[in-house]
């Protein structure tokens, strides 16, 4: 990292307390490049200790986690909060941006300033989420959004990782989800803190609650006991008790010291993924190059075995 961009990410910084969304999206894209400049913005930004309320919304693709965000926004906002909104999306197959379905059902708050909406790919990274959005996180925490909602891509089984990430997790499902055997699947029973029953004017919404409800009861005791609420995100029904009961468990994990707990293991994922990515640049660079050839052609070649040789390809790096 040079002294100017060092430099440049640290003046950036200082326009977030003017609201300047220039140098918000400006950061934010520096800290989805990786190498120098998301080294850049993370040293900018160290001073700062993250204090925003992290809500993760997930749930498998069509349960309506971006109608049921949107709404989420509008109630965080008549409390008068300024809501920060990070929605993963798919990766385009084609330039392995992000395909911005998410984003488009949240245009009604595109003109508040109090509100910042941003989609990211996946690019290619399983569990529903995008490498960055730790580094995302902690910008619109930075520029003073509280809370911070991480909307899922919606990729069904793996929707997990987003626990990791959060202080709450939102699992939305449907009248006539997959019940037993998807929650078993996904382990969505283990990391949810609110499970909302979305569509709920359609039939057999009863029944999924009870079923929520009795798998809650058998999964053991936990210090917070997961709510299943119901609502209608189309038309806004039940929403409000959604933020409410969101609220409600930031207070409990404030009270129990389990919001402290959360935030150390979400710094301990954050730092094992930088070194990993570290890591696999150092390897992308061992891996290329005349030496790396030649170890090649000694291996097709029979004279040394793989194992050998990537030890001694690792050797030659120290």
């Amino acid at each position: 990292m040079t002294a100017t961009a060092a430099a440049s990410a640290a003046a950036l910084v200082a326009r977030l307390a003017d609201g300047d969304r220039a140098a918000l999206a400006r950061l934010l894209t520096l800290a989805e490049a990786g190498g120098a400049d998301t080294q850049s913005v993370l040293t900018a930004l160290h001073p700062q200790v993250p204090s925003a309320t992290v809500v993760g919304i997930t749930g498998a693709p069509g349960a309506g986690k971006s109608t049921l965000t949107n709404r989420l926004i509008a109630a965080f906002r008549a409390r008068g909060a300024r809501v920060g909104v990070l929605a993963v999306d798919p990766s385009s197959p084609f330039s392995g941006g992000a395909i911005l379905g998410d984003r488009v059902r949240m245009q009604d708050h595109e003109p508040d300033p109090d509100v910042y909406v941003r989609s990211m790919a996946t690019r290619g990274q399983l569990g529903g989420l995008a490498g960055a959005t730790p580094r995302f996180v902690r910008v619109l925490d930075a520029a003073g959004f509280d809370p911070v909602l991480v909307e899922t891509v919606g990729v069904g089984q793996s929707e997990v990782a987003v626990a990791a990430a959060a202080d709450t997790t939102v699992v939305v499902v449907t009248p006539g989800w997959g019940d037993s055997v998807q929650a078993s699947k996904a382990g969505l029973l283990e990391v949810g803190d609110v499970f909302v029953v979305n569509k709920a004017d359609r039939a057999a919404t009863a029944a999924t609650v009870r079923d929520l409800e009795a798998m809650l009861a058998t999964a053991g005791p936990r210090g917070w006991s997961p709510p299943v609420l119901t609502t209608v995100a189309t038309d806004g029904t039940g929403v409000a008790e959604v933020a409410a009961c969101i609220e409600a468990h930031r207070v409990h994990l404030v009270a129990s010291d389990a919001l402290e707990e959360r935030r150390e293991r979400r710094v301990r994922d954050e730092l094992r993924g930088l070194v990993l990515e570290a890591l696999a640049q150092q390897a992308d660079e061992v891996c290329t190059g005349s030496a790396f050839d030649s170890v090649v052609a000694r291996v097709a070649a029979g004279s040394v075995d793989l194992y050998t040789a990537s030890s001694d390809l690792l050797a030659s790096e120290r």
